[in-house]
């Protein structure tokens, strides 16, 4: 009888293992085209109003993803409710009068927009600069551990900082400095900002510069001219310089111009360790005037509770705002956000389907997750990430999604900020299965690891990661996607013309949706816990 023993626990774990197969398998199938679909039609839909905060779009929107992720059998992810509220004032900003730049017998007059970009995070009603000095700084970056401090010897108190974009890898190419052409978090807008209200500045001006930016000067003009969204400084919080904003690159041409100075040549001179800033030996002198409204914007979320572990989970996420009803570009003024990002929040449901339509719910949480103010500089997620309804070390992993173009089946899958965490793996060994293979982001220096809504996870220490098929298609190839995505990013991002479209092919998305959903799976019916790899900026806060 002993004989018999071996063969039968042989067969019982095999026949645990098919139903687990068939398991994963029945749930997967249910990700599909048509539903991905339907959910970005009506989210990308005139109704929705563009989906801007503090808007009647918001309460169309937030009002359908509650009612949808209980529809798909979550339940409310904040003590009994699908929403957290997010505390932000909105700023209107307007220039009133002339925007002047004057060096010696030297007067430039400045078009705003046109020529530069103005925000203000201030909550004084009037913002005056006059004859304030300006001093370049280059990259207006302070990296101990890179041993770079372009505000050393330099006094920018009171003043005008004016700095370029990115980070010195991109413009010399060599890897050892910074990361090369991949952006390091120094390179974003954000950590300009505030490294310049850290250093006392009462004005920063970054030099646009389309590669290095990742979009071209319409989109911060845009910004500049649309009412921002701002978190509220508590008490200790660095107070922001009053005035923020962009030069495009050809009214900064004019002005170090003025100085017998190229700004090519300076870009090249910042690029070299030691490099000395300077007072540019100009003034500029604006006047704004601010209006204030004090809100509560709203994230939305569900939760799956786990069979075994509920206190521990993983997060599926995709913003839901966009920018609402606005200047109008070919007679139209809704900018609906098909794809920005309606076609991820419908890839982020498709997911939470998938683990809700399993007869046994996974041993951890799923978290499908829709913060706010994405859009405004990653508010609702940051404020998430700040005040999560599961404690931080518990919250296994996020996965998240933005700018899902929809033209069909890919056989890359993207991974941006490709190398941070063992969750790269996790997704080559699942790609296998759909014949695809895992490609690092070939434009690092766009910065998008620090542009969604992953990023305020990894800041706390959660393994995070964002990927999707988007350079090689199966049917078409590689230059064909390129000229896809190109022709999105020029004529329809952050645009009224990013819209639902019935000739849009989802099969892709089916696919993505269906990768991460294995990733996921594997975790939430494991004890896997990914770790962040060697040399990872985020690895010690876990």
């Amino acid at each position: 009888m002993k004989k018999c023993i071996l063969p039968i626990i042989a067969l019982i774990a095999l026949a645990v293992l098919n139903s687990c197969d068939d398991t994963f398998r029945r749930a997967s199938e249910t990700i599909t085209a048509d539903e991905l679909r339907e959910y970005t039609s009506i989210l990308g839909d005139d109704s929705f109003m563009g989906r801007k905060p503090f808007t009647p779009g918001e309460t169309v929107t937030t009002a359908y993803l509650a009612e949808e992720l209980g529809k798909i059998g979550f339940s409310p992810a904040f003590g009994g409710s699908w929403s957290q509220e997010v505390p932000m004032v909105e700023i209107t900003t307007r220039v009133s009068g002339k925007v002047l730049v004057t060096g010696g017998k030297e007067k430039l007059e400045l078009s705003a927009p046109d020529d530069i970009a103005i925000e203000s995070p201030s909550m004084s009603q009037i913002v005056e600069l006059i004859e304030i000095p300006m001093v370049f700084c280059g990259f207006g970056i302070v990296a101990p551990e890179y041993g770079w401090n372009d505000y050393a010897g330099m006094d920018v108190k009171g003043k005008c900082a004016v700095v370029l974009v990115n980070d010195p890898g991109l413009y010399t190419g060599d890897t050892t400095l910074f990361k090369g052409r991949q952006m390091t978090y120094y390179g974003r807008w954000t950590y300009k900002y505030d490294e310049a209200a850290r250093q006392g500045a009462s004005a920063i001006l970054i030099i646009h510069e389309t590669t290095g930016a990742g979009y071209n000067y319409s989109i911060p003009r845009k910004s500049s001219v649309s009412p921002g969204l701002y978190m509220e400084p508590g008490e200790g919080d660095i107070t922001a310089c009053p005035v923020t904003g962009w030069f495009s690159a050809e009214a900064a041409s004019r002005i170090f111009e003025t100085r017998g100075l190229q700004v090519d040549s300076l870009r090249s001179e910042a690029c070299r360790p030691g490099y000395a800033g300077f007072e540019m030996g100009t003034s500029i002198s604006l006047r704004l005037e601010n209006s204030h409204k004090r809100n509560s914007s709203v994230n939305v979320a569900g939760i799956l509770t786990g069979s075994m572990h509920p206190e521990e989970c993983v997060v599926v996420s995709a913003h839901w705002d966009h920018f609402g009803i606005g200047e109008a570009e070919n007679g139209d003024s809704i900018y609906n956000g098909a794809v920005d990002n309606g076609t991820s929040m419908a890839w982020a449901f498709e997911i939470g389907e998938a683990f809700a339509s399993m007869k046994e719910k996974p041993e951890r949480s799923v978290i499908i997750f829709f913060p706010t103010a994405e859009e405004q500089g990653l508010l609702g997620s940051s404020w998430f990430a700040a005040n999560p309804p599961i404690e931080p070390k518990n919250i296994i992993a996020c996965f998240n999604n933005d700018l899902l173009l929809p033209i069909g089946r890919m056989k890359d899958i993207m991974v941006t900020g490709y190398g941070q965490s063992e969750l790269d793996d996790m997704l080559a060994e699942a790609a296998t299965a759909q014949d695809r293979y895992i490609l690092p982001d070939p434009n690092p220096e766009t910065g998008m690891y620090f542009r969604s809504d992953h990023f305020p996870f990894a800041r706390i220490g959660v393994p995070a990661l964002f990927a999707r098929g988007n350079c090689d298609s199966r049917e078409f190839g590689k230059e064909w996607a390129a000229e896809k995505e190109k022709e999105y990013l020029t004529h329809m991002y952050h645009k009224p013309a990013d819209n639902y479209y019935p000739e849009m092919n989802f099969e892709g998305i089916v696919e993505d949706a269906r990768v991460i959903f294995d990733v996921a799976y594997r975790i939430v019916t494991s004890d896997i816990r990914p770790a962040w790899k060697p040399g990872s900026e985020f690895a010690s806060i876990r």
